[in-house]
């Protein structure tokens, strides 16, 4: 049996509990509890709850929390609603202080640039990934894609003159050159999808169209490893930068979730769309339970993939740990600049 790494539960009335070392799912069928997974708690790095009706003993929390492995929670649209972590996770001071600090000088307009550029970068370089594989194939839709993701890299200038000190002088331009690239990466990107998967382009929340739900499902999925490396890190998930501070929104992990959505997600998506990959719906336009374990178990390995970062090769899970860490570094005054995470293919 392979070493389970990512415990995913997604069964209805299943349970997790605590057996030997190990967490055990279950579920009774006939009077009798059938296992469905184990999983050494030595080799698991996170629980991932993506079911109704799944419940969990004290004592699988309680191993999970002294461990440090995260537990998930996303509802079937893949919106993140709960996660649990040892509360000693949450006892550091001293960085959140400067976290906060940091909004009101240009630390926050750094910050604001770097998130910003990042996502820039990273959606034009994977324009031009996805061009050449059709360069042979389709070369006006080649040409398309490179000139689109030359278009893009234009805005970049943009965000060295921007007006202002602080990141409240500077949002409504930061936002403007963000959208401008994000158009023209969405509708670019809407011509290599097949008429089958009917896409109307890129929607956020609520969308019930395949891609779109793929996409809104595989981001809920990332926004745990983000909120995870930034809590880690002794961050505020709570006290943003570009987003603005509202109750109950994680600001930070939203902004820096920019670097990564291409990489860790739209990534995965697309190449499944250019595989022809059905994205099974029920009628409400919810993905269907084995979609959905499909998509978590991709974006989970996604992020187990190397990249190159800093002159080596790292996991993409361990880059975004650092990334939150040098981000920690800067706000404090550790580290004179802080750079975004910038995929090489």
């Amino acid at each position: 049996m392979p070493i389970i790494h990512h415990l995913i539960v997604d069964q209805f009335g299943a349970f997790v509990g605590k057996h030997s070392g190990r967490l055990r799912v279950t579920h009774q069928k006939d009077g009798k509890a059938e296992m469905l997974a184990e999983a050494p708690i030595l080799h698991l790095e996170q629980v991932l709850i993506t079911g109704n009706g799944v419940s969990l003993s004290s004592d699988a929390v309680l191993a999970c929390c002294e461990e440090g492995i995260p537990i998930y929670f996303l509802s079937s649209s893949g919106r993140p609603y709960a996660a649990l972590y040892s509360s000693g996770l949450t006892g550091t001071v001293q960085t959140r202080r400067a976290q906060l600090m940091a909004y009101d000088d240009t630390r926050s307009l750094t910050l604001a640039r770097a998130f910003a550029s990042g996502k820039i970068e990273n959606q034009a370089a994977f324009l031009r990934y996805v061009a050449k594989y059709r360069k042979e194939t389709a070369p006006d839709l080649y040409r398309e894609l490179c000139r689109t993701a030359d278009e893009m890299r234009a805005n970049l200038a943009d965000l060295d003159h921007l007006e202002g000190t602080t990141v409240d002088e500077v949002r409504s331009q930061v936002l403007a050159i963000e959208g401008r690239a994000a158009q023209a990466y969405w509708a670019a990107l809407q011509r290599t999808v097949s008429a089958e998967y009917n896409w109307p382009g890129r929607l956020g929340r609520g969308a019930k169209d395949p891609v779109n739900s793929a996409l809104n499902y595989g981001y809920g999925i990332l926004y745990g490893q983000i909120e995870r490396a930034i809590v880690l890190a002794g961050l505020d998930p709570y006290a943003g930068f570009i987003h603005v501070d509202r109750p109950g929104k994680p600001s930070l992990v939203l902004d820096l979730i920019e670097e990564f959505r291409v990489a860790a997600v739209d990534r995965v998506v697309f190449g499944l769309v250019g595989k022809g990959v059905n994205f099974e719906q029920d009628e409400q336009g919810l993905l269907k339970e084995d979609t959905r374990r499909m998509l978590a178990e991709n974006v989970l390995e996604r992020l187990e993939k190397p990249e190159k970062y800093q002159g080596k090769r790292h996991l993409l899970r361990a880059i975004i740990q650092m990334q939150a860490r040098h981000l920690a570094t800067f706000v404090r005054g550790d580290r004179p600049a802080y750079q975004p995470f910038i995929v090489k293919w």
